[in-house]
């Protein structure tokens, strides 16, 4: 710490390391930075002696950190935007500065009535939602602004949609949700887990409106019928997913950045941070061949993926113009808890046809590699490769 000379001698240590990399810290920031968790205090040494006080000096992992927090610090940074990005580049953050701001992040997901805390159980949380949604002007962004410019220049162009993926929608008479029904849906979703699989193939189709058929949405509604012994496992009565916990969702995510292994919460990191990089480079090669008029693989790649869990991928990156370090926190919690719901689906239901999620443009790459080696691990995985 330091004192009303000057900056004790641990600090001026950290002080001119971080000068010797060309960045200028103060004692007032590092008194900051320990106080939000991201450094350790100085380890206490011997005394001096003959009244002159004690030594002290700061944890070798400390002149790391000061050096990046004098890259990454700035106007508008948060302590747990600074210690995501920290813990991003492997950088040695205290383990509980880390788990808190994957906690936070967390709350960043709020919902349109999450301030009436009046005792309502669900049921009546979700009526209530339901009677101010008409007047109210927070809904769920469907179909992103740029997602919809891709699809309707690509519907210019091609006309109408390969015959062969209209052929896999066997739905004739699919519903359409306005935005405030798919917003309920998302909302009931969260506030009290799994819904009805009708409910989700509808919210798939109202994420591409303009589209005559989702076979992916068809593939969601058509699965008690098409596997009726499993279906019988894992679908209750009321069509919803059994494996799925009850409760609202932002509480399973709280206790997954609580007891994930970091190792776990890295590797969520950076594949959410690998599948955001991978949409908008997907977005700018179809926009290049647009541009072009030579509609090739980008647009062959958009075309059979939009409709597939890869697509929502692309939508979900696109709703989300500024990212923001806890958006990345956020995405790798709900990546981990896909991987534990798959997981718990094996086990209900043993391999579980897990060679469909390595067909290309199914997955994100980056999501796929990420489930498949935590659910059938690596060498499983690594067999599958090459599955067209």
């Amino acid at each position: 710490m330091s004192s009303s000379d000057g900056p004790s001698a641990a600090d001026q240590q950290l002080i001119d390391h971080a000068a010797r990399h060309d960045f200028t810290i103060t004692a007032k920031q590092l008194v900051g930075w320990r106080r939000a968790g991201l450094l350790l205090g100085n380890i206490p040494g011997g005394g001096l002696g003959q009244g002159r006080g004690s030594t002290s000096t700061p944890p070798p992992e400390s002149f790391d950190l000061v050096v990046a927090l004098g890259r990454m610090s700035g106007r508008g940074k948060r302590p747990t935007d600074l210690a995501l990005l920290l813990f991003a580049e492997g950088l040695p953050v205290p383990e509980k500065t880390v788990r808190a701001a994957f906690r936070a992040a967390v709350d960043t997901a709020t919902l349109p009535d999450d301030g009436a805390d009046d005792g309502l159980d669900l049921d009546e949380r979700l009526d209530r939602f339901s009677h101010q949604l008409p007047n109210s002007a927070q809904t769920v962004t469907l179909v992103p602004a740029r997602a919809r410019r891709i699809d309707e220049r690509i519907a210019r162009t091609l006309g109408k949609l390969p015959a062969e993926l209209v052929e896999l929608d066997r739905n004739a008479e699919p519903p359409r949700l306005t935005p405030q029904d798919a917003t309920l849906t998302a909302v009931t979703a969260t506030l009290g887990g799994s819904v009805p699989l009708q409910d989700i193939g509808a919210l798939l189709r109202a994420m591409s409106p303009g589209w005559p058929a989702n076979p992916f949405a068809s593939l969601v509604e058509t699965t008690q019928e098409d596997v009726p012994e499993a279906a019988a496992r894992i679908i209750a009565d009321d069509g919803s997913l059994t494996f799925i916990p009850d409760g609202d969702a932002r509480d399973l995510l709280r206790a997954l950045a609580d007891t994930a292994s970091l190792e776990d919460l890295a590797a969520g990191w950076h594949t959410a941070a690998q599948v955001r990089e991978w949409a908008l480079d997907l977005c700018q090669r179809v926009e290049r061949e647009l541009d072009a008029g030579q509609l090739g693989e980008a647009v062959e790649e958009w075309l059979h993926g939009r409709l597939l869990p890869a697509g929502v991928s692309v939508t979900e990156t696109l709703r989300d113009r500024r990212w923001a370090p806890s958006k990345g926190a956020f995405s790798a919690l709900m990546l981990l808890f896909q991987c534990q719901m798959f997981v718990l689906l094996d086990g209900l239901e043993p391999g579980c046809q897990w060679h469909v999620l390595q067909i290309p443009r199914v997955l994100p790459p980056p999501v796929r590699d990420l489930i498949l080696s935590k659910v059938v691990g690596p060498e499983t995985a690594a067999a599958g490769e090459g599955i067209s």
